[in-house]
């Protein structure tokens, strides 16, 4: 290991060695798992001061290179090397960042103000009321991109994800999904032992050429994300979404999962292959980024053949998601106020983007056109890049853990919470980006 380090430290500072550190982990020299030795006895082996030591150490546990492991110890991690928990390892934190844009979350004060409980109307008091309040049902019937045959409400969409996939995969299915996609859906097919293909996306979501040559390897289910795809932003155009479904029409035992997690934030049309095979389509919209993450609500749509099961067999559980919350959906949906909040929302994530994206460019990384939360940022070497950005104290997630499959190096950043200073963050982005190997970004 020493020598390893040794061979690639050319600065003998805090910085140096942590680079010298990252480059060791992401060459291979030195393996994930590997428990470092002592500060002291690294300090008298590279002839440093064991305060250089541990300042290189801070660094490199705030970009995830490693870690303390129990009674192990310091260890090499490897941000997002997969496995169940993936989600949670790529964005592990052991120190506060002064910007943190590795969560995927939406900025608070962006979110609608939540109304007084007592100021709803009354709620349903009996165990027999309808699962979903009538006037939500008919609001989001009409709202929604096709005629639903079944409409539910779950507490947030991977509730209804991890619900759907329980009830249509087994054992040994095969399964689509994009990539990149969305980690916890990779964490839960994991979990249902259902081995994932993925399968390659651009500006306007999956391709449809590479869905048709998945689709030969028989798969049970494909999952898809219709607007601002987390990471990239990507949405569909309405001629994509019919391109998919055309490559879908022949193959009619496959099920379509749609998780349409933007929502109200997204500006682009709300798609569904649902609209030309309804009977093959399960089609999931959060509310969670526009309204408030801890409302813990979905919508559901599917064919009864689908949804029927998965409710019965809800009702020996939960058996409902809570209809107070529904009404207070259904208010925030209504509420002139409340829709002016999103509405200002939206348009704010879509500047701040439109902000980091123009950094970016003129450093001459040019990002396709997409939208919502996040970014899918390009970089020469993941370690170095989230070693770059926290010694400038910014928090990004590791690309590793959104790939399905091989993939080039990428950071996921949630530049929808840079509030402020969108030029020196695009060029702390854009440095870290080139870290290492900068001739392959120009």
């Amino acid at each position: 290991m020493f020598d390893a380090i040794v061979a690639r430290l050319s600065d003998p500072s805090a910085r140096g060695l942590a680079e010298a550190v990252s480059r060791a982990v992401g060459e291979g020299a030195v393996e994930a798992g590997a428990k470092l030795p002592p500060v002291r006895k690294v300090a008298t082996e590279l002839r440093l001061s064991p305060s250089t030591v541990n300042a290189a150490w801070q660094l490199l546990r705030r970009a995830g290179t490693i870690r303390t492991d129990g009674r192990r110890g310091t260890v090499v991690a490897t941000p997002g090397a997969g496995g169940p928990g993936r989600y949670r390892a790529a964005l592990r934190r052991t120190s506060g960042f002064g910007l943190d844009l590795s969560t995927g979350v939406p900025d608070p004060a962006l979110l609608p103000p939540i109304p007084a409980l007592h100021g709803l109307s009354p709620t349903p008091t009996s165990y027999l009321d309808e699962p979903v309040l009538p006037e939500l049902a008919a609001l989001l019937r009409e709202r929604w991109p096709y005629p639903a045959e079944r409409l539910a409400v779950f507490d947030g969409a991977m509730d209804a994800i991890d619900q759907v996939a329980s009830g249509l995969l087994r054992l040994g299915d095969l399964a689509v999904a994009e990539n990149p996609c969305f980690p916890p859906l990779l964490d839960l097919l994991e979990v249902l032992g259902v081995p994932v293909v993925g399968v390659g996306t651009d500006a306007s979501g999956m391709i449809p050429s590479q869905l048709a040559a998945a689709l030969a390897r028989r798969p049970a289910a494909v999952f898809l994300q219709p607007r601002a795809l987390n990471p990239t932003g990507a949405s569909w155009s309405p001629s994509r979404a019919a391109a998919l479904a055309a490559v879908l029409a022949d193959h009619p035992s496959v099920y379509v999962v749609e998780d349409d997690s933007a929502g109200d934030l997204a500006s682009g049309e709300a798609c569904s292959v649902g609209a030309h095979l309804p009977r093959q389509v399960v089609h999931v919209r959060s509310f969670s980024k526009s309204h408030g993450p801890d409302l813990r609500l979905a919508a559901v749509s599917g064919p009864a053949t689908v949804l029927d099961p998965i409710l019965e067999r809800r009702l020996l559980g939960q058996g409902w998601t809570s209809r107070l919350l529904q009404r207070l959906l259904f208010s925030l949906l209504t509420d002139p106020a409340s829709v002016a909040a999103v509405r200002a929302a939206r348009d704010e994530y879509a500047r701040r983007r439109r902000l980091i994206r123009d950094g970016l460019r003129s450093a001459g990384i040019d990002l396709p056109d997409g939208e919502g939360i996040n970014i899918w940022l390009p970089v020469a070497d993941e370690q170095a890049a989230l070693l770059s950005l926290a010694s400038a104290g910014i928090g990004a997630a590791a690309g590793t853990a959104f790939s399905v499959g091989p993939s080039t190096p990428h950071l996921r950043i949630t530049v929808g919470l840079v509030t402020t200073d969108h030029a020196a963050v695009a060029a702390d982005l854009a440095r870290a980006a080139k870290t290492l190997a900068p001739a392959i970004l120009r």
